[in-house]
């Protein structure tokens, strides 16, 4: 005869505590007593008990569905990869599943993928938005879904909870040490225009150049797609003017990768002919050659933290609405 798969009854009778004990302990460990958790914790791993995610699912009427949604616009950037793994780790620990969906920089794939979570009935999301005017988003804000936004705010609007790194900080600091370093014809390469981030770090380096009376050649500053291959192109194009930049202060890693390529392709030395600083680190940054010089965001830490904000706002709606501002570090090395 089949031996039975142990199941919540099973659980409850071993630790001597009731069946909604357990069901708790399993949803919401913080709601359940440390030593009691502590027992049922020990029961469930000797027994090897897996909850049923399809039958909790069925069981639960109105109430949470232990999914979490996440939207990003790249998969491709470094950093959102880092964003999904803290918020990945912390779904875990808490025992929710985590629906990821990559929207490309597109509208019409982030409309869609809106609508396909709104569908999965996840518990609430995460979103870096299309742009700070995201009437999608504003549209279930308003409607009481909660929504934690990540690296983008949405403009004036206030009711949403939101974490972001201070983006017009790290270029500050990133162009006033390329010239510090003696620079004065430095260049601008960012991502979509009408993506907030790329206008604050536009921003920043803006101010580093006014800060010290350096004169603004709005031909040094040029806006792309975010992705590689217009940071390749505009890099081309800006190292073969009369007179090219001296200095290259990227506006996210992909672009890098793209000003770089440019760099090589043209012959010329960095830092001796060419300095270049990027916004975002990348794990293989240390391996370029030389060591690319970059502003650092902690994006494990963003996503992790975005994931505790939603998990807080799923447990109480009503709670105060909190904003976030986490800082950058400028990661010195070889490339400036």
């Amino acid at each position: 005869m089949m031996k039975s798969e142990p199941n919540l009854k099973t659980v409850a009778k071993m630790a001597n505590v009731s069946i909604a004990t357990v069901s708790r302990a399993i949803n919401y460990p913080e709601k359940v007593e440390p030593s009691t958790l502590t027992r049922i914790n020990k029961v469930i791993k000797e027994i090897n008990y897996r909850p049923n995610r399809v039958a909790q699912r069925l069981r639960i009427k109105g109430g949470h569905r232990k999914i979490f949604g996440l939207l990003v616009p790249d998969i491709q950037n470094p950093f959102y990869v880092d964003v999904i793994r803290g918020v990945e780790d912390y779904a875990y620990s808490r025992n929710y599943a985590l629906l990821m969906c990559n929207f490309a920089q597109s509208k019409d794939k982030e409309t869609m993928y809106l609508n396909i979570m709104k569908s999965e009935s996840v518990d609430g999301m995460i979103v870096a938005p299309y742009d700070e005017f995201d009437k999608e988003v504003i549209d279930l804000l308003q409607k009481g879904f909660p929504i934690v936004c990540v690296d983008r705010g949405l403009g004036d609007y206030q009711d949403v909870d939101i974490i972001l790194v201070d983006n017009e900080k790290g270029a500050y600091e990133a162009v006033s040490l390329m010239i510090k370093k003696g620079h004065k014809r430095i260049a601008y390469i960012g991502g979509l225009p009408s993506i907030p981030t790329s206008q604050q770090r536009k921003d920043g380096y803006l101010k580093a150049l006014q800060k010290n009376n350096i004169p603004v050649d709005d031909s040094l500053i040029k806006f792309g797609d975010s992705k590689h291959e217009s940071g390749k192109e505009i890099a081309r194009k800006m190292l073969s003017l009369k007179n090219p930049p001296t200095a290259i202060f990227t506006g996210n890693n992909l672009i890098t990768l793209g000003a770089l390529e440019s760099i090589h392709a043209s012959g010329k030395k960095i830092p001796d002919e060419i300095a270049i600083i990027g916004f975002d680190d990348m794990p293989w940054s240390i391996s370029l050659n030389p060591p690319l010089t970059a502003v650092r965001q902690p994006g494990y830490e963003i996503g992790k933290r975005a994931a505790d904000m939603l998990y807080q706002r799923i447990l109480d709606p009503e709670r105060a609405y909190s904003k976030v501002m986490l800082n950058t570090v400028l990661i010195e090395r070889n490339s400036c």
